[in-house]
């Protein structure tokens, strides 16, 4: 194991050996969403890369969460060793809405003539919105209803490492390092700072394999591993097989969550399109509200290069 695998390992098992659950948005095809999570993923398809993905989650219960995610990133530079990336995701659940956007940067490094390491920042903002009107209110004496919060601006900052060959990736991030607190002092006659919601760190680790099964089948396992403080450890399982470089099928499963199905079509070499379906193994999933979730997924990616590019499958 040369020093780069044993620093990156090194970093993932600090990142895991902690206990942590969810709080950022989840995704089923998250190996298709991996910029949003990790500013180091930017650039590495070697493209102009634009992705958007929508997921409407428990459909049938009221203010389940809905969530719109958009992503677009490019290498720079005659190197491509620098890559640049934005992205924006509303999620809304309940009574809040959230909107974040943020700006990507990466830079890679070639640890062999197949492989390569990047490290990324990212930068950028928080929106919170929180109407106490829609809740159903069992009491009017609750002062901390009184006052809808309108566009909270919070700063956000966020790290991440990311490596690649051709048939196999292994990434690890923190998107948001600031554990803001959203305040609401009027809600107290002593003026003592109180608050109603708290950003709390999210650690992502995610990897996946491209076995070549034979010449027109190839099989795609992937896992996600994502962590907050004061849940269960997240943990996403999916294989997927690939027919012919154009249609993708498979299944994934939530770990105490959710069990998934997925499918993808290569339109042309640019433009690729899924959908996934969750039926939830919870309590949850047992009654008669809840229809389970859905995703849609379409990439569209552009000005490629004069250069021949290897396939891409991540």
């Amino acid at each position: 194991m040369n020093r780069i695998y044993f620093i990156t390992l090194i970093f993932l098992i600090m990142i895991t050996f902690q206990s942590f659950g969810q709080q950022d948005a989840q995704y089923t095809q998250y190996m298709y969403n991996t910029m949003s999570i990790n500013p180091a993923y930017a650039g590495s398809r070697d493209v102009i890369s634009i992705a958007g993905i929508y997921r409407n989650q428990w459909v049938g219960i009221e203010g389940a969460p809905v969530t719109q995610t958009f992503t677009v990133h490019t290498p720079v530079g005659a190197s491509n060793k620098v890559g640049l990336g934005f992205s924006l995701i509303n999620d809304k659940i309940g009574p809040t809405q959230e909107t974040y956007f943020d700006i990507d940067f990466s830079y890679t490094i070639n640890t062999s003539e197949d492989a390569q390491l990047a490290f990324g920042v990212k930068g950028g903002g928080h929106l919170l919105d929180v109407n106490f009107k829609r809740l159903n209110e069992y009491t009017t004496s609750d002062l901390l209803l009184d006052t809808n919060i309108d566009n909270k601006f919070s700063p956000n900052v966020g790290f991440g490492i990311y490596f690649h060959k051709e048939n196999f990736y292994l990434g690890a991030s923190v998107p948001n390092v600031l554990e803001t607190r959203h305040f609401d002092e009027s809600s107290n006659d002593n003026r003592a700072s109180s608050y109603v919601a708290e950003e709390r760190l999210n650690y992502y680790v995610i990897g996946g394999y491209v076995f070549q099964m034979n010449q027109s089948l190839k099989l795609k396992p992937s896992v996600l591993l994502k962590a907050v403080q004061g849940s269960p450890i997240q943990l996403d399982l999916s294989a997927n097989l690939l027919l012919y470089e154009k249609l993708t099928f498979g299944l994934a499963y939530r770990l105490d969550a959710a069990l998934s199905a997925q499918i993808g079509f290569n339109i042309s070499d640019k433009m690729m399109i899924g959908f996934a379906y969750d039926w939830e193994t919870t309590a949850l999933g047992n009654t008669e509200f809840n229809s389970g979730s859905y995703e849609f997924f379409l990439r569209y990616e552009f000005f490629k290069t004069n250069r021949v590019l290897s396939p891409r499958f991540f």
